[in-house]
């Protein structure tokens, strides 16, 4: 059976930081592309960013320089470390994993409040 974990979220004031972990088992983590996404009230769901197999890194425009994602294979472990933290980051935070031809998995999401 496969899970993701998700674990890091919380209340963090505007500035600060948090660091996200997404703990994998049932999947060959090493050869699955892993990701997270956050989902605000009212929004739809979107890409923050992605790690491939290969370490390649992706950010959307909104998180580029605040938020780094990496990944440890020997832990099947994906984190993200968010710094510089804004209202406008408040969402609840998804961990994904995907590879083509073996289908995509999610956690069951962490929330992440940032607020004064």
């Amino acid at each position: 059976q496969v899970q993701l974990v998700e674990s890091g979220g919380g209340l963090v004031q505007p500035g600060g930081s948090l660091r996200l972990s997404c703990a994998a088992s049932g999947i060959t983590f090493s050869i699955y592309s892993m990701g997270w996404y956050r989902q605000a009230p009212g929004k739809q769901r979107e890409l923050v960013a992605s790690i491939t197999t290969g370490g390649i890194t992706n950010y959307a425009d909104s998180v580029k320089g605040r938020f780094t994602i990496s990944r440890d294979n020997a832990k099947n472990t994906v984190y993200l470390q968010m710094n510089s933290l804004k209202a406008e980051d408040t969402a609840v935070y998804y961990c994904h994993a995907w590879r083509s031809g073996r289908g995509d998995y999610w956690g069951q999401g962490t929330q992440v409040t940032v607020s004064s």
